[in-house]
């Protein structure tokens, strides 16, 4: 008997022991995280419930290495947490996954390629009960924002053609009498490429220039069962006004379409204005039922069909950041629109800014009503954590559904709302999907990055509130080196998030965590004018930007230096955008820094308002325009302090940016330095836009990694890399 009791008090501490050696070996066998993981990564946007809650459909995101693109596909996957996804299209470009309402068929969006060149989208039909993919429309400028109608007869989409292409895709090859007419109606009788501009926004970073003559438009058509041969059902133009219209909502009975719109011909001379407007599903003339003296995102229309729920602020006052509050209207004459979160002082719709949100496909996230519409479930941002609340849809009293210290990028819930759908990411996680229960008890469905990141030292980054000059509480967050000692002090790079009314959080950062993986402790802090702070703190820095965020920055290094974390002498500083602008300017005020990136930037406040890819033609950065109040504009433009820069600079700049043009900031500032023979280098890459760090070519984003961390190797770490001189020796 004392045999028996001894083996089995014996076995659970060899058992033990084994895990413990077992575990001691697969961490021997972790590695740090690389530039060039980024190969490996997969992302998951766009999550869609189907309306009995029994699975999700997702896009997934893979990097094709060897073209230098992004890929994008289908899945599905049980929503009971026991099932593997499955791949349901082939992709390369496969998006907005829609669920039928019986959910027997899914639509989405096609992208299909020719002669390398990426097509207009389409929308395609997939019949769960087998078969492959086809095709329901062929627009000339392609179709996208799918809406099904709630008795899955139709499809409402959007779409930018026009009637003159309608009529010239049917035209006949041998109609040579259109042929001469409309090469008539051409001046010069041929097709030009020069542009005539009238609009003083007439290009977008990211979609180039814009056509004038060209809106998106809301188009309806028919859904059969399945393809049987015969023609396919001709998409009909509900829409027709010189303007674009959006957030298609249908209402119960699937007779009429509501939509969102704003009628002003040059928006951005007066205060925003929008407008929600009624169309008859089989065609008619669009009724106004009421207007915005401000925004509408993602209206929403309730089950009854008679109020709708959106995202949306005032036009007044005048705000550097405006924070969107939860609203809700009845759909009756005369009725005025209802702020439910006036006393909420929470971000609504918001989330953490990051360089691993999906590169595309990544879809959009709108309120969704309870199936009774006494409550309205929406994403919050809060301190830097995006979660889910509940709202009662009438006195606006908000419930918190999830609690945890992560980034809810998307969701989607069941027909009666009993599961949500939601992508999440953390800041060891890229992202995954995960169903959410009523009570907010969260079950996995993916692992998408499972195999690569179980090779991967990686490490929750530490969160540290400390207080600024005037007493104001920042938040920040140190990611530091996989094998931390707490007895050395290391080289610091303190990283500025853009915008600047964003916000640092809870998602995860490949450049913080590979940064700290090659020895660098990394402070990512939320300076006052982020976001999810409440109102007050986002807008405190208007027409005072840049200024004492600054303070706000240095506070937090001063903090760590306080800790005994890292080296006074071996200070280094980046941020992109916004941040780059803080960049350029604490460059100006301090020479505590001993190295700086400064990526897609501003160095001349006037030379970007007159340049830039949109207007400040209202007093929300600057009270005026440059020939009105040069002063200002030339007290806050980092450009004005250069002859004080004696920090080594490094400037990264994407030649395709239209949102921070090189030569409003990168340029001034290489050739300024380089005049004052101050250490100066600038990086540039082609084809690139202001996204480069977040949906840039997969190795511009790799090659973007290693020139930062190489300047800062040589200022702070000493170490040799070529490749910077002016006169570089032939290899």
């Amino acid at each position: 008997m004392a045999r028996r009791i001894q083996v089995t008090v014996s076995f659970p501490c060899l058992f033990l022991l084994a895990v413990l050696m077992a575990v001691s070996a697969v961490a021997e066998d972790k590695r740090p995280i690389t530039e060039k993981d980024i190969f490996q990564f997969h992302w998951v946007a766009d999550p869609q419930m189907s309306p009995d809650g029994s699975q999700v459909v997702f896009v997934q995101v893979n990097v094709n290495e060897r073209d230098n693109k992004y890929e994008n596909s289908i899945w599905a996957v049980g929503s009971g947490g026991n099932d593997v996804p499955r791949r349901l299209t082939n992709g390369p470009r496969d998006s907005q996954p829609r669920w039928s309402p019986d959910g027997k068929r899914l639509a989405f969006q096609r992208v299909v390629e020719k002669d390398g060149k990426a097509q207009p989208g389409q929308i395609y039909i997939l019949n769960f009960i087998g078969g492959e993919p086809w095709a329901l429309t062929s627009l000339t400028e392609g179709a996208g924002g799918v809406k099904w109608s709630p008795d899955g007869s139709h499809i409402a989409l959007e779409s930018e053609t026009t009637q003159t292409d309608v009529a010239k895709a049917n035209r006949k090859s041998d109609d040579k009498a259109a042929e001469e007419k409309e090469k008539a109606a051409k001046p010069n009788g041929r097709d030009t490429d020069v542009r005539v501009i009238a609009r003083a926004v007439y290009r977008r970073n990211g979609g180039g220039y814009g056509n004038p003559k060209r809106h998106g438009h809301i188009w309806v058509v028919s859904v059969p069962v399945a393809p049987d041969g015969s023609a396919m059902p001709t998409p009909k133009q509900l829409t027709s006004d010189n303007f674009d219209e959006g957030d298609v909502m249908w209402s119960p009975d699937s007779k009429t379409i509501y939509y969102n719109t704003s009628h002003i011909p040059e928006p951005y001379y007066e205060l925003g204005q929008d407008e929600i407007y009624s169309v008859p599903a089989d065609g008619g003339t669009p009724i106004k039922i009421f207007t915005m003296q401000g925004s509408i995102d993602t209206p929403v229309l309730n089950p009854d069909g008679k109020r709708i729920a959106f995202r949306g602020s005032l036009n007044q006052p005048i705000r550097s950041y405006t924070q969107e509050d939860l609203w809700v209207i009845e759909l009756s004459a005369g009725a005025q629109a209802k702020n439910l979160t006036a006393d909420f002082d929470w971000d609504i719709g918001g989330g953490p800014g990051g360089d691993q949100h999906p590169p595309r496909g990544g879809g959009d996230t709108a309120p969704v009503w309870s199936k009774d519409g006494k409550s309205i479930l929406d994403v919050v941002l809060k301190e830097g954590s995006a979660n889910l609340y509940g709202f009662d849809a009438n006195s606006g009293k908000a419930t918190s559904i999830t609690n945890g210290k992560f980034d809810i990028i998307n969701f989607s819930t069941s027909e009666d709302r009993s599961k949500t759908a939601v992508a999440v990411s953390t800041p060891t996680n890229i992202g995954d999907v995960f169903i959410s229960d009523a009570s907010g008890k969260m079950t996995q469905l993916s692992h998408v990055n499972e195999k690569l990141f179980s090779q991967l030292k990686l490490t929750d980054p530490e969160e540290i509130w400390y207080t600024s000059f005037d007493g104001r509480k920042i938040q920040a967050w140190v990611q530091k080196p996989p094998d931390f000692d707490a007895t050395k002090k290391y080289p610091l790079i303190l990283n500025i998030h853009g915008g600047p009314h964003t916000a640092y959080g809870y998602t995860f950062d490949h450049e913080f965590q590979w940064m700290a993986a090659k020895g660098y402790v990394v402070l990512y802090p939320n300076p006052r004018g982020s976001t999810s702070y409440g109102q007050e703190f986002g807008n405190i820095i208007q027409h005072k930007y840049p200024g004492d965020d600054f303070k706000d920055l240095m506070a937090g290094v001063d903090e760590l230096i306080k800790r005994g974390m890292v080296d006074p002498e071996k200070l280094g500083v980046t941020g992109g955008s916004g941040g780059g602008v803080l960049t350029n300017w604490a460059i100006g005020q301090t020479d505590r820094f001993k190295a700086a990136v400064s990526q897609r930037s501003i160095a001349d406040w006037s030379a970007w308002w007159y340049t830039a890819d949109f207007t400040l033609f209202h007093p929300s950065w600057f009270k005026g325009a440059p020939f009105e109040d040069p002063a200002d504009f030339k007290a806050r433009s980092p450009l004005t302090n250069i002859a004080k820069v004696k920090t080594p600079l490094m400037l990264i700049e994407g030649e395709a940016d239209l949102r921070t043009p090189p030569t409003a900031g990168g340029e001034m500032m290489f050739r300024a330095l380089k005049y004052l023979k101050r250490p100066v280098v600038m990086v540039r890459f082609p084809s690139e836009t202001h996204e480069l760090s977040r949906s840039g070519q997969p190795w511009h984003r790799v090659e973007r990694l290693q020139h930062i961390v190489n300047w800062f190797d040589i200022y702070l770490m000493g170490i040799q890399v070529p490749g910077y001189e002016a006169n570089p020796v032939e290899e």
